[in-house]
């Protein structure tokens, strides 16, 4: 992965951070890593734990940002997401699984277009 790309993905994740702040989550971690994958932020939100994936494209030429959340790679953040939960000892507790779609210029993130898909995919 490029220098740049990296840094695009980081200026993503940081406004992803900002604007699930604004809305009223509660940050409890962000790259969570297990052996099986990562999480890009957990949060609590309205009293459920929250597995927010953070995807951030220049457009659309490969698809919605969304669109890039496989059934392969839902099954990786879940069972992260199970990780962290044992990891953490919380149980008993509802979760769910958010998806945060991030578009801007590749030469200025300045601007991002955010979109929230909340209850992306079910375990």
């Amino acid at each position: 992965m490029t220098v740049e790309r990296l840094q695009f993905g980081r200026e993503g994740e940081a406004a992803a951070l900002t604007f699930l702040k604004k809305k009223g989550y509660r940050i409890l971690e962000k790259n969570f890593r297990a052996n099986v994958g990562e999480i890009d932020i957990v949060a609590e939100h309205g009293g459920v734990i929250v597995f927010v994936e953070v995807k951030a494209r220049t457009n659309h030429e490969f698809g919605h940002p969304f669109n890039a959340l496989t059934p392969t790679k839902q099954k990786k953040i879940i069972q992260t997401a199970k990780s962290f939960l044992a990891r953490k000892r919380i149980s008993g507790k509802p979760a769910r699984f958010d998806v945060v779609a991030l578009t801007s210029d590749a030469e200025s993130s300045d601007s991002w277009r955010i979109e929230l898909l909340e209850n992306a995919f079910q375990i």
